[in-house]
């Protein structure tokens, strides 16, 4: 029966007195680990700051009325014409609304699905901000605020005012940062704003949104739903957009080609929307992992590395132990011992270290145009990454020491007698 008191008192008395080499191997496992844990929750962060850039602003599906020429020209519509190739040139556009037909029933069908979060109305129209002589076209989103900010995250993206601001002021408008930049405009200015009929309106600036894209923040401003149709002289059911946000976003294209075929909509689904982007966010994934396995991979051949010579070093007290009685599994018990419990010091203090280099970069200034609301790096601290490191800092350490381990097991003490 093995006496863990005695094998643990001795692994205790070998770690003790090599205590630099000890130091040296706890302190490898250290700084693998706290590495690998600072780098894969740095890197996570900076791919969550960036799919949000997209993914917060972009809904998944986006449905709307979409101008394009009939499929159908009228030179098939003639019988003596069907057996030829007919070539038409000059195909306008058919005559077709922007408004969306029934759109206040559809929202209503599309939030009773269980797989939709919510469905939103937007109006948008081509607009002109005019500021005394200055004249500059832009585009006008008239909005529903405060479930804008639930499921769009719009709040996110205004640097001065805010979303209920937007809701409770009649006439207001949250101006993009880029034409209040060029108007010398400021919270509380009003701005006339003129649609495509000609007619000037004026509206309460009530805040500004920048959404990190330049060309976009220079011409895209918002207001309620009732502004802007009131502007355009429209009935309350004037709907050109529904933007849908799912529980689940791998149903997007399903249930995107559903809402095209039953109501002969364009409905776009935001991978279809993304696809560059969500390349590029794959490829960023697979290169953040396939580093911190690296890292993973490189600390494990250096603590197998050192304790492998700790073990080595340790050959005359082996020979002692065999030749008093200790059996060779008592002896592969003592070195595995004091592996794992190098591989849990080392475990635990590199987790500490982790946590302590993450915590300082989260305080690191990060300034961005693309992320107004971001002020420090971003770090995924997921704990799921902490728990990985530990339990590879002891499964590393486990076969560090069980395979030169097994090999002490196997020793003749009288040859190493004998050589010394």
């Amino acid at each position: 029966m093995t006496n863990w008191n005695v094998i643990l008192s001795i692994a205790k008395t070998h770690l003790l007195t090599k205590i630099k080499q000890t130091s040296v191997a706890a302190l490898g496992v250290t700084f693998g680990i706290g590495s690998y844990i600072t780098l894969v929750c740095f890197m996570t962060g900076l791919n969550t700051m960036l799919d949000d850039l997209i993914l917060n602003q972009t809904p998944h599906i986006h449905v709307y009325n979409e101008i394009e020429p009939s499929k159908n020209q009228p030179v098939s519509l003639y019988d003596d014409f069907n057996e030829s190739f007919n070539v038409v040139h000059s195909i306008k556009p058919k005559l077709s609304q922007l408004k969306i037909h029934n759109a206040l029933p559809i929202i209503d069908y599309l939030e009773r699905n269980e797989n939709v979060r919510g469905a939103l109305p937007q109006v948008q129209t081509q607009i002109f901000y005019i500021a005394g002589s200055i004249e500059i076209g832009g585009n006008l989103i008239g909005i529903n605020p405060i479930d804008e900010a639930k499921l769009f995250n719009i709040e996110d993206y205004i640097v001065k005012g805010s979303a209920e601001a937007l809701q409770t002021t009649d006439n207001g408008i949250l101006l993009g940062i880029g034409v209040a930049e060029k108007m010398s405009l400021k919270v509380g200015d009003r701005v006339q704003i003129s649609p495509i009929n000609g007619d000037i309106f004026p509206l309460k600036i009530v805040g500004f949104y920048q959404s990190g894209v330049a060309d976009l923040d220079a011409i895209q401003s918002f207001t309620n739903i009732k502004t802007v149709q009131r502007i355009l002289g429209e009935a309350k059911n004037y709907i050109t957009d529904i933007n849908v946000k799912l529980y689940d976003i791998e149903e997007a294209v399903s249930l995107a080609k559903t809402i095209e075929q039953q109501f002969k909509l364009k409905a776009v689904d935001i991978k279809t929307a993304n696809a560059q982007f969500d390349t590029g966010t794959t490829i960023r994934n697979l290169i953040t992992y396939a580093v911190s396995i690296t890292l993973l991979i490189v600390a494990g051949f250096g603590i197998y590395n050192i304790l492998n010579m700790l073990i080595y070093e340790k050959m005359n007290d082996i020979a002692i132990l065999k030749a008093t009685g200790f059996s060779g599994k008592d002896v592969q018990l003592i070195f595995m011992s004091q592996a794992m419990i190098i591989g849990f010091v080392g475990g635990v203090l590199g987790l500490v270290l982790g946590f302590g280099l993450t915590s300082l970069i989260g305080t690191i200034p990060f300034k961005t145009e693309a992320l107004p609301t971001v002020e420090t790096y971003p770090v995924n601290r997921d704990p799921l990454f902490f728990i990985i490191g530990f339990l590879f800092a002891i499964f590393s350490t486990f076969l560090a020491g069980y395979l030169p381990s097994k090999k002490a097991k196997k020793i003749d003490p009288i040859k190493i007698i004998r050589g010394q």
